[in-house]
């Protein structure tokens, strides 16, 4: 298989944890060794051994591996804000060499990686960095979730869009329900189908919360999503 895949989405708060976490448990599931990844999260509390973030947390807590948080999650910032402005305010710079130092710590120990990112694709994580230099110094292939509500199909073919022009691989595209009132649910994922350049690898159902954390309510389409990925 190859070594991971890097989770994008449309947007910010329409499940890129979720998928992550219900990759690597399905994998879990399958006797593969998956590590997980989220280089930069903005929004943490305080806790005894220093900021936490729950979505990295969440990943951790998905995995068969044991890792450090500190490799998982190299920066992690109190605010729930951009994070550039986030490091700004801590007189901190997210550097590129350190994430991909603690990436090959993890791919070293694992047989694949699922590496979460942060907000969308054009997301800037310093003056002189954009998510997709990450991406290309990851040099893995690219997961775009898409949050199915109104809007979704003008987000999902810009970014998706981005992600081909940028030069990456992207292969393929979930569809994740997170607002149970969308209309037309059916057709708007049979419209994304037809306009974007990627197959649908699974459809995500609604499960009672938005982002749904409960993997287990989807464990057929993440084993489905798991299988086409390795």
């Amino acid at each position: 298989m190859s070594s991971g895949v890097f989770v994008t989405a449309t947007d910010t708060e329409v499940g890129k944890t979720y998928v992550s976490a219900g990759l690597l448990a399905a994998w879990r599931r399958a006797g593969i060794a998956a590590a997980p990844m989220k280089p930069v999260a903005s929004g943490a509390r305080l806790t005894p051994a220093g900021l936490r973030n729950e979505d990295a947390e969440i990943l951790i807590a998905q995995s068969s591996l044991e890792v450090r948080y500190e490799t998982v999650n190299p920066y992690v910032f109190a605010p729930p804000i951009a994070p550039h402005l986030a490091a700004a305010e801590q007189n901190q710079t997210i550097k590129l060499a350190t994430i991909v130092a603690n990436y090959r710590e993890l791919r070293d120990v694992s047989d694949a990686v699922v590496v979460e990112g942060v907000g969308g694709w054009r997301v800037p994580l310093a003056a002189d960095l954009d998510l997709v230099d990450l991406v290309k110094a990851l040099e893995l292939p690219v997961l775009l979730v898409v949050g199915m509500r109104l809007g979704c199909i003008n987000q999902a073919r810009l970014s998706a869009e981005a992600i081909v022009s940028d030069g990456l691989e992207l292969i393929g595209w979930v569809a994740n329900e997170i607002d149970p009132a969308f209309s037309n649910l059916a057709e708007n994922i049979a419209s994304l189908e037809a306009f974007l350049p990627a197959p649908k690898l699974a459809t995500f159902r609604w499960s009672g919360e938005a982002p749904s954390r409960d993997v287990e309510a989807n464990h057929i389409a993440f084993a489905t999503l798991a299988a086409a990925l390795t």
